[in-house]
C-alpha cells in the first residue's frame, strides 16, 4: 500500500533509486536500443542497396526479440514510475519518460524494419498496435505532468504526487536557493516532445495498417534517421542527467545509483535470452517464416 505524499516540508535531499536510473539500468537499456537500432539499420539498407539479397533470418529474430524487450520495459518503467508518484521524485520520473522515449524510438524504427513480417499476422499486428497506444498514452500521461512541473517550477526533493496537490509548499524562496521557473525553451520543447510523440504514433499506425504504401523506401530511410536522432536525444539526455555518469540537478542522499547491483546486472544478463533461439534456429530445432518481399502483391503474400 502506498501512503500519500507529504506535501507541507520540502526534504533537503532525496533518496537515490538505482531501479531507475542505476548505471545497469542505463547501460542495459543503451545497449539494447543501440543493437536493435543498429540491426533495423542493416536490414533497411540491405533491402534499399541490395534488394536481391535475401535479408538475414537471424538478424531478424533478434531484431524482434530486443524491440519487444524495449516497448514492454518502457511500459512497465512508466506504470511503476505512476503507482509510486506519491513517493518518486521529479528527477526520477523524468528520466523514466526518457528511458520511454527511447524504447518507443527503437520499437519504431524495428517496425520501419520488419513491417512485412508484422502485416503477416492479423493477430500479432493488432496486439503490437495496442502496446504501441499503451505506451503512448502512458507517455502522454508523463509528458503532462513534467509540464506541470515545469509551469509551476516545482523543488526537486518533492514527490511527483505534490504537483496536483492543493495549498502544497511550493519550494524555498528563489533569493535563497537560486531554482527558478523553467525557461520558455524548456517548456516549449516538452509540449512540442508530446505532440511529436502523437504525431509519430499516428504515422506509425498508417504505416502497419496500410495495404497499400507509397515512397515506401523514402519513409524508411527519413523513418530511421529521425528515430535514431530520437534515441541518441533521449539517451544523452539520460546519462547526462544520472547521477551514475553525470550530474543530477537534485540533491541526492547516497550514491546508490552508481553501484552495479545484483538488480542491475539482471537488465544486463537478459540481453542473452535471445542468443538462446538463435542457437534453437542455427540447429533447426526453430522454424522461422522467411521475410516478404516488400514488392509483393496482397494475392501474392501468404496468410501464414
Amino acid at each position: 500500500m502506498f501512503s500519500p505524499p507529504n506535501c507541507t516540508v520540502i526534504p533537503p535531499s532525496a533518496p537515490s533509486d538505482a531501479g531507475i536510473a542505476g548505471a545497469g539500468v542505463l547501460i542495459s537499456s543503451s545497449l539494447t536500443a543501440t543493437i536493435a537500432l543498429l540491426l533495423s539499420a542493416s536490414l533497411i539498407l540491405q533491402s534499399t542497396f541490395s534488394s536481391n539479397s535475401r535479408p538475414s533470418t537471424i538478424r531478424r529474430k533478434l531484431l524482434a526479440s530486443y524491440s519487444d524487450q524495449q516497448i514492454l520495459i518502457g511500459i512497465t518503467l512508466q506504470s511503476l514510475g505512476l503507482a509510486r508518484s506519491s513517493h518518486i521524485i521529479p528527477y526520477h520520473f523524468f528520466i523514466i519518460w526518457m528511458l520511454s522515449l527511447l524504447s518507443m524510438a527503437t520499437h519504431n524504427a524495428t517496425l520501419l524494419a520488419l513491417v512485412q513480417d508484422f502485416k503477416r499476422d492479423w493477430v500479432l499486428r493488432w496486439m503490437r498496435q495496442g502496446l504501441m497506444f499503451v505506451n503512448l498514452a502512458l507517455s502522454c500521461v508523463y509528458g503532462v505532468v513534467v509540464l506541470e512541473g515545469k509551469r509551476k517550477g516545482w523543488e526537486g526533493t518533492m514527490p511527483v504526487g505534490c504537483i496536483w496537490a492543493v495549498g502544497s509548499v511550493k519550494g524555498e524562496d528563489d533569493n535563497n536557493n537560486g531554482k527558478v521557473v523553467a525557461g520558455g525553451l524548456d517548456y516549449v520543447g516538452t509540449i512540442v516532445t508530446i505532440a511529436g510523440n502523437v504525431v509519430v504514433f499516428g504515422l506509425a499506425t498508417w504505416y502497419l495498417q496500410s495495404r497499400r504504401q507509397k515512397w515506401y523506401r523514402i519513409v524508411q530511410l527519413v523513418g530511421m534517421l529521425l528515430m535514431m536522432g530520437i534515441a541518441v536525444g533521449a539517451a544523452v539526455r539520460v546519462f547526462l542527467l544520472s547521477q551514475a555518469f553525470g550530474k543530477p540537478d537534485v540533491q541526492l542522499s547516497d550514491q546508490g545509483e552508481k553501484q552495479l547491483g545484483f538488480g542491475s546486472l539482471l537488465g544486463l544478463l537478459m540481453m542473452a535470452l535471445p542468443i538462446i533461439s538463435i542457437i534453437e534456429i542455427k540447429r533447426g530445432e526453430v522454424m522461422v517464416a522467411p521475410p516478404l518481399r516488400d514488392d509483393m502483391s496482397d494475392d501474392e503474400k501468404p496468410l501464414v
